[in-house]
């Protein structure tokens, strides 16, 4: 398929795709509990509350006592999702996440909204840069940062069946809905949306549509950009990206993320490895966000579409 192809079916925020993909596990599999840290309208977790309140726990702000109760309910058979913004899933408690559901492969899903600069006004505080590497770095954890309302639904309800601690990434602002409904998610299989042959980019997140659309600028000037959505960092499809950079022989990788431990430094191992290949990085460089509206960080922090385009002019003149 072609950049120019792509269909947009909306547009919606991914956190709502998060609570509608809940609500649907909740009843297909009588087993899933949810828990959330004083944030349930902000997590959509409302309609999952309304419909099996027996099954909901509102822990309040102590986010080390969520992950401390999630990892005791799995001795119990079931399978907890856990609730809050990303870097009070993360950073708050990275400890409890290591020793309590890490290291024992204790089986939550740790889901986490409101990555990345995008969540905008709330600042540097609340926004979370350094979250992929932290958890792509935990023996057992399996790291799934889906692109749109469509995929957060289908990844979270994907997520029950795999017998493991998961890291779900996902964020506020309404984005471009380009994954169709009924598209099947699979667990460590990158999709290749935009097929090309001159420059390959690797995306994850809010940073996929801003690919596609700089694919499809990059049409316009007769340079054919194939575009793969990269939802799960860990574990990585290797494959997907050794096949895509034999026929471009060069690559961008883009991600709404620092570049120290994101998608790009997952990319960059492989292609160390198994076929040294030109890279360009389009991420935050090595410092925190501030306040801004969404639009203004991802200019500022140059992970916008420009920023995608004008890396893969230069990625291309290094082949």
């Amino acid at each position: 398929m072609k950049a120019s192809e792509i269909e947009v079916l909306g547009k919606k925020d991914t956190r709502s795709g998060f609570g509608e993909g809940l609500l649907e596990v909740g009843k297909q599999n009588s087993d899933v509990v949810a828990l959330c840290a004083d944030l349930t309208g902000s997590l959509k977790m409302n309609a999952f509350e309304n419909e099996f309140p027996e099954r909901f726990f509102q822990v309040g702000i102590s986010e080390a006592n969520m992950i401390g109760m999630a990892a005791g309910m799995t001795i119990g058979a079931k399978i907890p999702y856990t609730g809050t913004f990303a870097n009070f899933s993360t950073a708050r408690v990275y400890d409890q996440i290591r020793q309590s559901v890490a290291y024992s492969k204790k089986n939550v899903k740790i889901c986490a909204s409101h990555a990345g600069l995008t969540l905008g006004e709330d600042g540097a505080t609340h926004q979370t840069l350094e979250d992929i590497g932290m958890m792509k770095m935990l023996p057992n954890m399996t790291v799934i940062v889906p692109a749109d309302f469509n995929q957060t639904k289908q990844a979270t309800i994907a997520i029950a069946e795999l017998d493991g601690p998961v890291y779900l990434r996902f964020g506020r602002p309404s984005v471009p809905i380009f994954v169709k409904e009924d598209a099947k998610f699979e667990i460590g299989k990158a999709d290749v949306i935009v097929e090309g042959t001159d420059v390959t980019i690797i995306a994850c997140g809010h940073l996929v549509w801003k690919s596609i659309e700089a694919a499809q600028e990059l049409e316009k000037q007769g340079i054919s950009a194939e575009v793969i959505n990269m939802h799960t960092i860990k574990p990585l499809d290797e494959k997907a990206i050794l096949d895509s950079v034999a026929k471009t022989g060069c690559v961008v990788t883009a991600e709404e993320h620092m570049y120290n431990g994101g998608l790009g430094e997952s990319v960059a191992r492989v292609l160390a490895i198994h076929n040294p290949t030109p890279q360009e990085f389009v991420a935050v460089n090595d410092t925190f966000g501030e306040s801004g509206t969404p639009d203004q960080l991802l200019e500022k922090y140059h992970i916008d579409t420009p920023d995608v385009i004008a890396a893969a002019l230069k990625v291309m003149t290094r082949k």
